[in-house]
C-alpha cells in the first residue's frame, strides 16, 4: 500500500488510476507526485495523504518567509541528497525539519547527527516535492544564481566581462557582446563556485534534452546544474571567446586552450578542452589552483621510509627519477612537490610539459606543441643544450623520448618524469618494451614510485567497520612475505574504519591524499634489470629489502585512521 490507496478512499482518483499513475511514472521518468499534479490533484491534497499515509504531522508553511538562517540549519548538499529540509524553529526551540520520505533511516541518522552537534530538538513534518523544491529554492546556491542569470535583462550598453560582478576579473576588459551577457555571467557563476567547491574539474555536456553541468570533487563526478538545451551553443561559445585562441566556428575538432581569472583576490589557471559529441561540443575545464597544486613533500602522506627515499634520490648529481600511475592519481603534483626541495638559486631547472599546469617560480617551464613539431623529444634535445642541472619531463611517451630521457641522467643531469604503468614494479619492463636497452637503465634509474589518490574521512565520520576479523585476516595475507625486521615495526592491533555520514560530508568522505609505492635500484636490482628484468624477480628484491606495496601503504593509511575500508579495498 502506499499514499495513493489514500486517495482511492478519498475519491479523488479511481483504483484504475493507480496502475496507470505507477505506468506512466515509469514511461515517462516523472515521479508519481509529478502524474498526480498533471492529473489536477493539488499539492494540498497530496500533502494530506502522504501526511495520513506515513503518520507524520504536516504543516502549512509560507514557502517566502522561511529565514535563510533556518534553511542552513542543514548544508545545502545534504538536504539535497536526503530530500529534507528546516523550515521553521518553534517557540520553544524545536528545529522544524520537512521530509519527503520520512521512513529514510539514513535521512533520520543524518538528521539526528547534525542536531546533535549544537544540542537542538527536532521535529519531523511530512513534504510534497513541491514544497520541497520550494524550500531547496531558499539556497540560492549555484542554481539561484545561473536562473537569475538565465532571466536577467541586460542593458544593451553594459559591459559583458560581466566574469568580475561573480568575484571573478577575466582578461578581455571592455568587451561588449550584450546580447550574452546573461550567459557570461552564467559562466562565470558556474566557474566560481567550482572554485569555491574545490573541484579539479569541470564537465559541460549536450545530453539531448538539456546541458548538464558537472563537477570532479576528490575523483568523483556530480551533476551540480541543469540548464535549457538552447544554452548551450552560447556557452561553448563563451568559454572560447574567454580563451582567446579557439575559434568560434570550428565544431567539428577538438581544441584546446586556457584562460587565467582572479577569483576570490587569486590568480586561478584554468585549462579547456573541447570535444565534438552526437549532441554538440563537450567541455571539460581543469581548474589549476597554485594554492592546492603545489604542496610541500612532508604534505603528501608519505611514510618516513618513503620520504627518505626521495630526498635521497633527488640529492642525487644525476640518474633518472620515474613517476607512474593512471591520469588524475596526482603525479604532476607529487613532481612538482619534488622539485620544490631542489635547490633552484643555485641549479638550472628546466621542465618540459604538456600542458604547464602550474607555474613554479624558479623553474623554466615550457610546453610541447605537437602540432608545430615542438614534441617532448625535441624539447629534450634543445634542453640539454641549455646547461640543465634538473630536466623535468611531463611524459615518457615514446622510445625517442625515452632514450634521450636516459642519455640526459647518463650524462649527468637529474631526470624526473613520468610513465604509464600499474605498479612502479612495471617501469622497467616497459622501458625494456618501448625499446631502451637493459643496460642504459640499469645504471641511471635511481627511484621508481607509483601512486593513487584515495578518499579521506571526513572528521567526525569514522567508525569502526564491523568486519574487523576479516579485515586483519587480509592484513596477515597482505604483509605475509615482507620480511619479520620490517613488519615488526608495524602495530596492526589498530581498529580499520568504515565512515559514516556528517553534517558536512554526507558520504563521509573529504579530501584526498597519495599513497604510494617505490623501489630505490641498488647493486641487486641492477644485475636483475641486466639478466631477467621481469617484475616479479624486481618485486623479490625489492620486498626483501622492506618494499611497501599500493595495497600495503592503503592499509597502513587505514591503520591510522585516515582513510575508510572502502577505499583500500579500491587498490
Amino acid at each position: 500500500m502506499n499514499f495513493l490507496e489514500i486517495l482511492v478512499k478519498k475519491g479523488l482518483i479511481t483504483r484504475y488510476q493507480v496502475d496507470e499513475i505507477i505506468t506512466r511514472s515509469t514511461k515517462e521518468e516523472k515521479t508519481i507526485e509529478e502524474i498526480l499534479g498533471i492529473l489536477g490533484i493539488e499539492d494540498r491534497v497530496i500533502l494530506d495523504a502522504k501526511s495520513e499515509y506515513f503518520a507524520v504531522p504536516k504543516k502549512e508553511i509560507n514557502y517566502e518567509d522561511v529565514p535563510i538562517e533556518i534553511i542552513k540549519k542543514i548544508p545545502e548538499e545534504t538536504a539535497r541528497l536526503y530530500q529534507m529540509i528546516a523550515f521553521g524553529l518553534s517557540d520553544d526551540g524545536i528545529l522544524e525539519v520537512g521530509m519527503i520520505n520520512p521512513r529514510d533511516i539514513e535521512a533520520q541518522n543524518v538528521l539526528q547527527f547534525i542536531t546533535a552537534k549544537t544540542g537542538t530538538p527536532y521535529r519531523i513534518y511530512i513534504l510534497t516535492e513541491y514544497g520541497y523544491q520550494k524550500l531547496m529554492e531558499k539556497y540560492r546556491g549555484l542554481s539561484g544564481e545561473v536562473e537569475d542569470a538565465l532571466e536577467e535583462y541586460v542593458n544593451i550598453d553594459a559591459p559583458v566581462d560581466s566574469i568580475a560582478s561573480g568575484g571573478i576579473r577575466g582578461s578581455q576588459e571592455g568587451e561588449r557582446i550584450a546580447e550574452d551577457a546573461p550567459i557570461t555571467k552564467m559562466v562565470a557563476t558556474i566557474i566560481r563556485h567550482a572554485v569555491q567547491e574545490g573541484a579539479s574539474d569541470i564537465h559541460i555536456e549536450h545530453t539531448g534534452e538539456l546541458v548538464r553541468v558537472r563537477f570532479r570533487l576528490d575523483g568523483i563526478l556530480s551533476t551540480y546544474l541543469e540548464l535549457p538545451k538552447n544554452t548551450h551553443s552560447a556557452i561553448v561559445a563563451r568559454i572560447k571567446i574567454m580563451t582567446k585562441t579557439m575559434k568560434l566556428d570550428e565544431r567539428r575538432r577538438p581544441q584546446d586552450g586556457r584562460f587565467p581569472a582572479i577569483i576570490d583576490d587569486r590568480k586561478i589557471d584554468f585549462r579547456v578542452s573541447v570535444m565534438p559529441t552526437f549532441f554538440g561540443e563537450k567541455v571539460v575545464i581543469r581548474v589549476l589552483d597554485s594554492q592546492r597544486g603545489i604542496k610541500k613533500l612532508d604534505e603528501l602522506g608519505l611514510t618516513q621510509d618513503q620520504n627518505e627515499m626521495i630526498r635521497e634520490a633527488i640529492a642525487r648529481p644525476h640518474g633518472l627519477i620515474l613517476i607512474t600511475g593512471p591520469t588524475g592519481s596526482g603525479k604532476t603534483t607529487t613532481l612538482y612537490s619534488m622539485l620544490e626541495i631542489v635547490d633552484r638559486e643555485t641549479k638550472n631547472v628546466v621542465s618540459l610539459e604538456d600542458p604547464i599546469e602550474y607555474q613554479f617560480p624558479g623553474v623554466n617551464q615550457s610546453q610541447v606543441h605537437a602540432e608545430i613539431g615542438y614534441t617532448f623529444a625535441n624539447g629534450l634535445r634543445s634542453i640539454v643544450r641549455q646547461d640543465p642541472d634538473v630536466i623535468l619531463v611531463g611524459e615518457i611517451r615514446d622510445k625517442e623520448t625515452a632514450g634521450l630521457a636516459i642519455q640526459a641522467a647518463l650524462t649527468g643531469h637529474l631526470v624526473f618524469a613520468t610513465l604509464h604503468t600499474n605498479s612502479s614494479l612495471g617501469i622497467i619492463p616497459r622501458l625494456v618494451d618501448m625499446g631502451v636497452d637493459p643496460y642504459l637503465i640499469a645504471p641511471t634509474l635511481i627511484l621508481g614510485v607509483a601512486q593513487r589518490l584515495v578518499r579521506k574521512i571526513a572528521p567526525g565520520a569514522a567508525v569502526e567497520s564491523q568486519n574487523q576479523a576479516s579485515i586483519k585476516k587480509m592484513m596477515e595475507e597482505q604483509f605475509a612475505d615482507l620480511p619479520e625486521e620490517y613488519r615488526s615495526k608495524i602495530n596492526f592491533d589498530r581498529p580499520i574504519y568504515d565512515v559514516q555520514p556528517t553534517a558536512d560530508a554526507p558520504n563521509g568522505l573529504q579530501g584526498r591524499l597519495a599513497v604510494m609505492e617505490m623501489f630505490k635500484v641498488d647493486n641487486e636490482i641492477e644485475r636483475i634489470i641486466l639478466e631477467e628484468p621481469t617484475e616479479q624477480k624486481i618485486y623479490e628484491a625489492a620486498r626483501k629489502k622492506g618494499m611497501i606495496t599500493l595495497k600495503d601503504s592503503g592499509f597502513l593509511k587505514g591503520l591510522e585512521g585516515e582513510i575508510p575500508f572502502s577505499e583500500i579495498n579500491l587498490l
